[in-house]
């Protein structure tokens, strides 16, 4: 395994397989698809920055990189996609051997290029803040101090807006100090650029021109009119403080039979018009606080009366949940338009019901925006989660701009599609496979937002057919991909990454061993659990249990080894040994069994999975199990209800909450106060251990866990228990050696591999 993490160490990229098929078939046969996760920004510490332009092919526009071939002596390099002679220009006239640019290193196979004079001049980041007021007082309240954090934390030169919205929506005039002031529009219907120009007087005093587009200080709006309602962070402290401090309750009257008006749809609608009209191209940010369920106007996904429920997936399957579709259409419109302007919404939902985060998963996914679901505004999830965006660029996320990403790769393999937050740019090529997965049809794709953290997995077709020619290629042949990302970086000057590398095709057909030995079964689990979740997402009566079940027999029918019929002689490769238990997990994680789960929870869960490396992916799908005992210090242990002791504390890490489980002996000495008597020091510090190592854990990841502490027994013991190998349940005759029994009808991992073996060797 340590071999695939130093190569993703080098480049962000993992791929399940690292030897390719040689043909179609092959690839067919080898049932995970040949693919890669990639991470456009990981920071990757000694890569070199250079300060001119790449060099592209004149036929294929890939980059020079450390596999092309250089004539030192006719000053030419060899195009490694496309075999194209290009000739050096005149400022490379000093190359040789001895004196390489560092795009030829060999170790530099990413690379970020800066070129001021092409890129013009640092854009400031805007954030347009799109605040919820149709919540209780308490809420408000919690939210005003955090949105009071968050605001200090804003760089100087970044240009802020600021709407709330309830019954009406509301656009701030920051830019006007004197007295409060602000733009009402009614919350029932969207508003476009054209109302947005006219209702909020950008013309006032002035002849407004009567062709072209009028959009920005390069098409027509003077930047008085813009700085209006977006303004530098330094310069509206004063203002925005006091518009925050003043947020008060939607005053509107809430009969006691029905919900609140809220209008969230129509204050996006207004966010995403006001910043096309002001700033489109630019980088800029629509950050939604939203505390409820929409109900008024455009997007709504509930009627007003409390009588009617909000959506269940169960509604959703049945067809039985009116509002659903049309909400999803409006916000792909939403989409469209934030896609073609450049911009991101980020969404903050903080509510005890569901918000409608299922409805806007398509706007926040196609922007590659940022997600966090807690259950209050007060929440440690929301409030940590909020500040870490706006901290430093050292440990915060680097937030990204306007990010385009093309690839190159070597003939016979195409590119069937993207799965995770982008959106396909329609530029058909002869890279493009004839079958669409995610966002297909193009070798380039739009990231209007991407940060440190964000991956997204390519999905590759081989196009080369089983024939007396392709058994010709020589052993151990090389192929390329490259992966060419131009984006606004955190700093605001554009620059552009690229990552070159290089993999082998397998030499023979039978060659079964060379497939096993490149296998990484870690990358192989995540492409498995983001294509599952797509598939259940965009395909009717599909059966995901069904499908993980015949895909993992047909993997352990090919590459296992057996005697036909005799299931006892089975055995999987090292490289292999680990993947039935992801698969086993997957079948039971949060991704494909949605019951009790609501339709928002599932989107958030499968959006985090969309946007995640292949760590992260491998821990939500099986979460990772420490120790504590006297015994030993903190150790793995499997995930299986036979960890469970009293005289332990166990740490499960699942992402998305981290919980600190004390065995009863443990919780009972706890409550009399051992610790902080003398003599107890070890029993203080076992009780410390697991608490240190888990906030090492939430202080590293975004969103940040939800923290659960429990005991034994006790209510909140099900967060540990619903994650674990049912190895001892109600229904079976060894007793617990835990004391601990799993009330499920779900079956444990042993009888699952008994199955399997059955199955694959007949």
């Amino acid at each position: 395994m340590s071999e695939f993490l130093e190569l993703e160490a080098l480049d962000g990229i993992r791929m399940p397989w690292n030897v390719f098929p040689g043909t179609k078939e092959d690839a067919v046969s080898c049932v995970v698809p040949v693919s890669a996760i990639y991470t456009p920004l990981k920071s990757i510490p000694d890569m070199p920055v250079v300060p001119y332009s790449p060099l592209r092919c004149r036929m294929c526009r890939s980059i020079l990189n450390p596999f092309s071939r250089v004539d030192y002596n006719a000053k030419i390099w060899l195009c490694t996609f496309c075999f194209q002679r290009n000739q050096f220009p005149q400022h490379y006239s000093s190359i040789s051997e001895n004196n390489l640019p560092p795009e030829l290193f060999p170790q530099y196979t990413t690379i970020e290029y800066i070129s001021t004079a092409e890129t013009g001049p640092v854009m400031p980041p805007v954030f347009i803040f799109v605040v919820d007021t149709c919540i209780i007082e308490e809420e408000i309240g919690y939210l005003k101090s955090a949105l009071a954090q968050a605001t200090e934390l804003l760089p100087d030169n970044s240009l802020i807006g600021f709407i709330t919205f309830g019954t009406y929506v509301q656009v701030h005039e920051l830019g006007f100090g004197l007295l409060p002031k602000s733009y009402v529009f009614k919350g029932t219907k969207e508003v476009s650029k054209e109302q947005i120009l006219e209702q909020m007087c950008f013309f006032a005093g002035k002849q407004k021109p009567t062709t072209g587009v009028i959009a920005g200080t390069r098409d027509g709006l003077s930047s008085e009119s813009i700085s209006r309602f977006l303004v530098p962070a330094s310069e509206c402290e004063f203002v925005l403080n006091s518009v925050i401090e003043e947020l008060q309750k939607d005053p509107w009257h809430i009969p006691a039979d029905q919900r609140a008006s809220r209008c969230t749809g129509a204050a996006l609608s207004v966010a995403a018009s006001l910043l096309g009209v002001c700033v489109p191209g630019s980088g800029a940010r629509i950050m939604a606080f939203v505390g409820g369920p929409s109900t008024e106007g455009p997007g709504s996904i509930v009627s007003k009366s409390l009588a009617e429920p909000i959506r269940s997936h169960k509604d959703l399957d049945k067809d039985s949940a009116p509002l659903h579709d049309k909400a999803v259409k409006f916000y792909d419109q939403i989409a469209k338009q934030l896609v073609h302007q450049g911009h991101v919404l980020d969404l903050f939902a903080c509510a005890v019901d569901q918000v409608g985060v299922a409805e806007m998963k398509v706007a926040i996914e196609k922007t590659g925006g940022i997600v966090v679901l807690a259950e209050s505004f007060g929440h440690s999830v929301f409030k940590d989660s909020l500040l870490r965006i706006f901290q430093s660029a050292d440990n915060g996320l680097g937030l990204s701009f306007n990010g385009i990403l093309e690839i190159n790769c070597s003939k016979d393999l195409k590119i069937q599609g993207i799965i995770g937050p982008c959106t396909s740019l329609e530029k058909k090529s002869p890279l493009s496979a004839d079958t669409v997965i995610g966002q297909g049809n193009t070798s380039a794709w739009k990231m209007c937002g991407l940060d440190k953290k964000t991956s997204l997995c390519f999905v590759y077709d081989i196009s080369r057919k089983a024939g007396p020619d392709s058994g010709a290629q020589q052993t151990g042949e090389q192929l390329y991909l490259q992966f060419v990302t131009y984006y606004q970086h955190h700093e605001g000057q554009m620059r552009l990454r690229t990552t070159t590398i290089s993999r082998t095709w397998a030499s023979r057909s039978d060659s079964v061993q060379e497939l096993i030995d490149g296998f990484d079964q870690e990358a192989a689990a995540a492409v498995v659990a983001r294509l599952v979740s797509f598939k259940m997402e965009t395909e009717a009566d599909f059966d995901p249990i069904r499908w993980l079940d015949r895909a993992l027999i047909r993997l352990c029918t090919k590459f296992g080894d057996y005697q036909k019929e005799t299931p006892s002689s089975f055995s999987l490769s090292p490289r292999l040994s680990i993947f039935p238990q992801f698969m086993f997990n997957l079948r039971r994680s949060q991704f494909v069994q949605v019951f009790n789960n609501s339709p928002d929870e599932t989107a958030y869960f499968r959006m985090m999975l969309e946007r995640e490396n292949v760590g992260n992916a491998v821990a939500m799908i099986q979460p990772s199990l420490l120790s504590y005992s006297f015994q030993s210090g903190p150790m793995p242990v499997l995930l299986d209800a036979t960890a469970i002791a009293p005289d332990k504390i166990l740490l499960l890490d699942s992402y998305f909450s981290v919980v600190i489980f004390h065995g009863m002996n443990i919780a009972q000495w706890r409550n009399a106060g051992y610790q902080d008597q003398e003599g107890h020091e070890v029993f203080a510090q076992l009780l410390k251990a697991p608490h240190e190592e888990a906030d090492t854990i939430m202080k590293e990841r975004f969103p940040v866990p939800r923290l659960v502490v429990c005991d034994q027994y006790g209510s909140q013991a099900r967060f540990l228990l619903a994650k674990l190998n049912p190895s001892v349940a109600y229904n079976s005759d060894n007793p617990a050696p835990g004391g601990d029994v799993i009330f499920t009808d779900d079956v444990s991992f042993e009888v699952f591999m008994d199955h399997l073996q059955r199955l694959a060797v007949q």
